[in-house]
């Protein structure tokens, strides 16, 4: 079935970006999405089996997936309203959605990945798709900001490719050269702890420029800056997961080791000096999606620190990282809203959101309540868990300093947000505000409320299959 899917899938992306057709393309995208969802669905019903030998359908692949397939549908939403106004040639749509299109495959099947080489590869892919989204508006930023990626990324993805030679160096001693994280695990007593200790700085350096975490979180904050609203999303979202997947993945092999201790260190100084940059920049930042994307920088921090940490934090890690894909993706996808009303993302010109868009407004609001952790958001519950696993393990001052860093990132974000919402901006004309149908922000009611339930009261299956996909790590 992957097989079948990734064809199929690359496929629906080749046709549209030849297609110029207005009636095709709609038809195409709808395809994808329903694809995307038989491949989901086929995917859960197959739970631990193994496709085409280098995929496997475990509990955080089939976890991630089912986000990613839930946001895929208000983005592929998003992306036909955002294109409709913006009145793009057929040229420029057919680009786009062929590398939307491709994106969520690639991510898809990193998701899913049982190798680290092929994790590799898809990782790569997605660096081709999103730089065709960075520069969708063909402008010199967009052209500035699509080289930073691409020259990042490609510097990111060399890291990692050192690193799967230094850990196929590691695992010559096991008599084996089968790089899959199985394979490895299975064999950790038998890997050598210098080389093992190479591969994971380098392969973790590299994802890094995914995860948007020190020290290559700066390739996507341009990226997401410049990407249309609806690709900034996925940017920001489930690319950042496929990033804490490849890591992740390649950490449960590290952590049955000796080297598992050190592993942490390094986690965690990266984990804690991205959530100190995260609160430099957004003190400082008046670009409304600059803020969202150094946002991202702090609850990828966080999700680091969790693993760090250990114990409860391993569980929080995972909720944090589906709870801040729902939340953040209905911020990106409530910006177009936004833009259309003011043409602008700087929040010196941007204000009293309240009085053009009220629905609008109140998902503002509530994502704001949702991603600085506020009551009832289910963000709460994962960085409470993440504070938990730190005091547990006695990080007490890491504890702190982090407690006062978010305490300096919500009064930032808060000054910013209500000054969107409820002040006047000075010298704006209100006689040519565009109408916003209160409809286009159901799509991110409906993600918010999914992330405060799935925090407060998630399902057994849903708690499940989190606790399944830190089981082989040790206690």
């Amino acid at each position: 079935m992957t097989l079948i899917y990734l064809i199929l899938a690359f496929s629906i992306a080749i046709v549209l970006f030849v297609n110029k057709n207005k009636a095709i393309n709609l038809s195409l995208i709808i395809i994808f999405v329903i694809l995307q969802w038989i491949y989901t669905i086929y995917a859960c019903y197959h739970f631990k089996t193994t496709d085409l030998e280098y995929f496997t359908f475990d509990s955080l692949g089939i976890l991630l997936l089912i986000t990613l397939s839930i946001i895929s549908i208000p983005a592929m939403i998003h992306s036909y309203i955002y294109i409709r106004i913006n009145g793009d040639t057929p040229q420029s749509k057919g680009i786009y959605f062929a590398a939307i299109t491709g994106l969520i495959t690639a991510i898809s099947a990193g998701y899913l990945s049982n190798h680290i080489a092929v994790t590799w590869i898809f990782t790569e892919l997605t660096t081709l798709c999103a730089s065709a989204l960075i520069y969708h508006h063909r402008n010199k930023l967009a052209l500035e900001a699509t080289w930073k990626y691409v020259f990042i990324c490609a510097i990111s993805i060399t890291f990692i490719f050192i690193g799967i030679l230094f850990l196929s160096l590691s695992l010559q001693h096991a008599g084996s050269e089968d790089l899959s994280f199985q394979n490895l695990l299975s064999n950790v007593d038998k890997l050598n702890p210098f080389w093992l200790q190479l591969a994971f700085l380098f392969i973790f350096t590299g994802f890094t420029a995914k995860l948007g975490l020190v020290p290559m979180f700066t390739a996507g904050i341009d990226a997401k800056d410049n990407a249309p609203g609806p690709a900034a999303a996925l940017l920001s979202t489930v690319l950042m997961n496929l990033g804490f997947i490849g890591i992740f993945r390649f950490y449960i092999v590290i952590a049955n080791t000796s080297l598992h201790h050190w592993a942490n260190l390094v986690i965690g100084i990266a984990a804690f000096l991205s959530i100190f940059v995260a609160t430099v920049y957004m003190i400082k930042v008046k670009n409304i999606k600059r803020m969202f994307a150094y946002s991202g920088i702090e609850h990828m921090g966080l999700v680091m620190l969790g693993i760090a940490a250990g114990g409860v934090g391993y569980y929080a890690a995972v909720l944090h990282i589906v709870l801040h894909a729902f939340v953040k993706s209905s911020m990106f996808f409530q910006y177009n809203q936004l833009y259309n009303v003011f043409k602008t993302k700087s929040i010196y010109h941007i204000g009293n959101y309240f009085k053009f868009n009220p629905t609008g407004a109140m998902v503002l609001l509530s994502g704001f309540i949702c991603v600085t952790a506020m009551p009832p958001s289910g963000l709460f519950v994962s960085e409470f868990m993440i504070f938990s696993s730190l005091f547990s393990a006695n990080h007490i001052i890491v504890l702190l300093l982090v407690l006062l860093l978010l305490t300096m990132i919500i009064w930032a974000f808060g000054k910013n947000i209500f000054k969107i919402l409820f002040i006047p901006s000075i010298g704006f004309n209100e006689t040519n505000v565009v109408y916003t149908s209160r409809w286009e922000s159901l799509t991110q009611i409906i993600l918010l409320a999914g992330s405060i339930y799935l925090g407060l009261n998630p399902p057994a299956k849903f708690v499940q299959l989190i606790n399944e996909s830190i089981m082989q790590l040790p206690l």
